[in-house]
């Protein structure tokens, strides 16, 4: 994933959402409405309620794979782990609504 890092004066979330939006949004619903492309992907906003997305941080760094052949195996660097983190719990929603 190229690093969101670079973007000059951006705060963590503001990262987070370039590279979400980058290597992401193909596949799942990144932002606080709408329906993922991809059906069986879950919402970005909704990670929540499956799973504390602060303990996501560690599965992020060691590396994501989910199983799925349509999702690939995601590696990211400490930074970029730090701002997608950031940005995901800018967008949760609270249990029950989607």
């Amino acid at each position: 994933m190229p690093p969101a890092a670079q973007i000059a004066g951006a705060d963590p979330v503001v990262r987070g959402k370039v590279l979400v939006e980058a290597n992401c949004s193909a596949c799942h619903a990144v932002g606080p409405v709408g329906d993922s492309p991809l059906p069986k992907a879950p919402p970005f906003r909704v990670l929540g309620q499956r799973y504390p997305v602060a303990n996501l941080q560690e599965a992020f760094a060691e590396g994501i794979s989910t199983g799925h052949p349509q999702m690939p195996q995601v590696v990211l660097e400490a930074e970029q782990v730090k701002d997608l983190i950031a940005y995901l719990e800018s967008v949760q929603t609270p249990a029950g609504t989607r």
